[in-house]
């Protein structure tokens, strides 16, 4: 078995200042650390328990396939802030029938972001046997 000690998502956006004024400024990331110098340079911010790392650059957005999910507290909270700071919001706020309530998002290169609440009635939220 592979003992995994951390772990990160990285993204090679397109337009590597484009992505990180989104994840830092809209998105208000905080940042974990940063890494190297000059446009390409690597800023890993952190997401509660793992890492989004935005570094180097590619010539061709991520596949579709690519996704992030980020918990949130409060996804009409998440809806009103990001909207107050101008980011494009993919769908509002909906509880789905598996219960939880999930808004999505795209960031610059057109990665879509999945906001999720966790109500307090929900599965999720408790551990049979603790």
């Amino acid at each position: 078995m592979v003992h995994v000690l951390s772990s990160r998502v990285l993204l090679r956006p397109t337009d590597p200042d484009r992505s990180r004024a989104f994840y830092g400024e809209r998105l208000a990331l905080p940042v974990s650390r940063e890494f190297g110098t000059g446009p390409d340079r690597g800023t890993v911010y952190f997401l509660g328990g793992g890492f989004l790392e935005v570094s180097g650059r590619s010539a061709a957005p991520p596949s579709p396939a690519v996704q992030l999910w980020l918990q949130v507290e409060d996804a009409d909270a998440a809806h009103e802030e990001l909207l107050a700071k101008g980011v494009e919001i993919v769908r509002p706020p909906l509880k789905e029938p598996w219960g939880l309530v999930e808004m999505w998002i795209a960031d610059p290169d057109g990665t879509r972001i999945v906001l999720v609440e966790v109500p307090k009635d929900h599965p999720l939220r408790h551990r049979p046997g603790i």
